[in-house]
């Protein structure tokens, strides 16, 4: 994994999308040349705005973070989300019920039962994907680049065991399952990304309730579960995403980056990705001044939000990553995004975000260089 060694430089959490296909549905109903343009024109664009370590918008994987590896999970059923709802509302949800009373589960979100041996049979998907990136590359190496997959904590919400004895054995035999991916992607070439949002978003829905210390035990055991299907693969190959659910509201009760921050660096990875751009989050750089990062880790703030159509200005990007690397050094600094852009923003808006990424880290980098 490339470092900032003589500038800063830019990449982004994962998904985007193309013009044609904004809406979820679609996506299922392409046909694999419509997706190998799809992917070939995210990459292209990619490239135009100047992102140094990019990925195939996550189009191969229907644009949903979580919910694609219910097909290629074996050993679940689905269950009446309605009748047998596995997660209790959010807080945030409770706070403002004028803002969320239109709300509804996004799409793609279902409900699932275990009834059966956990098997990992989504080998032909992740092949697809691993050629698609491949191909549309061109003469970008396959080490600037990456795929995502999800942690064993992200995989749980949602997901009632009915089959196992304990729920860490539950929670293991996903960590075995799911690292049979991760170790396709890293044996392909590609940087391995881990999206771990229901680290930080599960405080909210059940958090509150069990208290800072029960949570955060919680949490370290699924960080162990990580860490365990991670066995292996050098963390120089792994990127680690954290964020906060990303809904779009007000999230008034996320669990302070202090909170956790010391659970986030306990993951076997080089680059930790998470909020930095949003008004919730933005302020929390002043925690590094207190955290000791080790020398062979890089963080990869977001700079620009997808919380607002809003471009920001390339100056203000700038700042953000002056701030972090005034603290923990610029070869340790990489400029990302907050969460995905592709389900949130308008592609257009999200390619113009890019490209003032890319001028901002230019402006970082004359002043730290």
């Amino acid at each position: 994994m490339r470092a900032s060694t003589d500038r800063i430089l830019t990449t982004h959490v994962g998904s985007l999308q193309t013009p044609e296909y904004t809406d979820p549905v679609k996506f299922n109903e392409m046909t694999d040349s419509q997706l190998r343009s799809a992917v070939h024109q995210v990459v292209r664009e990619q490239k135009d705005a100047r992102v140094d370590i990019l990925d195939e918008g996550e189009l191969t994987k229907g644009g949903i973070w979580v919910t694609y590896v219910h097909e290629r999970f074996g050993g679940f059923e689905p269950i009446d989300a309605q009748e047998a709802p596995l997660l209790p509302t959010a807080q945030d949800w409770l706070d403002f019920p004028d803002y969320y009373k239109n709300s509804r589960r996004p799409r793609g979100a279902q409900d699932l039962a275990c009834t059966g041996p956990i098997t990992y049979k989504g080998q032909r998907q992740l092949q697809r994907s691993i050629d698609l990136l491949a191909e549309a590359l061109g003469d970008t190496p396959r080490s600037d680049a990456f795929l995502t997959s999800t942690a064993p904590l992200s995989l749980e919400p949602g997901r009632r065991n009915d089959y196992y004895k304990t729920p860490e054995e539950f929670l293991y035999a996903i960590a075995d399952a799911i690292r049979v991916e991760y170790r396709a992607i890293v044996d392909a070439g590609f940087l391995l990304q881990v999206d771990d949002a229901w680290l930080a978003a599960l405080w909210d829905r059940i958090g509150h309730g069990m208290g800072l210390e029960r949570y955060r035990q919680f949490c370290a055991v699924r960080v162990e579960a990580l860490n365990y299907a991670l066995q292996g693969i050098p963390a120089d190959r792994v990127r680690y995403h954290l964020c906060w659910g990303s809904w779009p509201g007000p999230h008034s009760r996320d669990i302070p980056m202090k909170d956790i921050v010391d659970l986030m660096l306990k993951v076997n990875a080089r680059a930790y990705l998470f909020e930095a751009a949003n008004g919730r989050h933005e302020h929390e750089y002043v925690v590094w001044n207190d955290v000791e990062l080790p020398d062979d880790k890089i963080l990869v703030p977001g700079v620009i939000s997808h919380c607002t159509p809003v471009v920001e200005h390339p100056e203000l990007i700038a700042e953000r990553l002056l701030r972090f690397a005034r603290i923990v050094g610029r070869e340790r600094v990489m400029a990302g995004t907050d969460c995905g852009l592709g389900v949130r923003t308008n592609p257009q808006v999200a390619l113009a975000k890019l490209k003032s990424m890319a001028d901002g880290a230019a402006i970082a980098s004359r002043k730290l260089w």
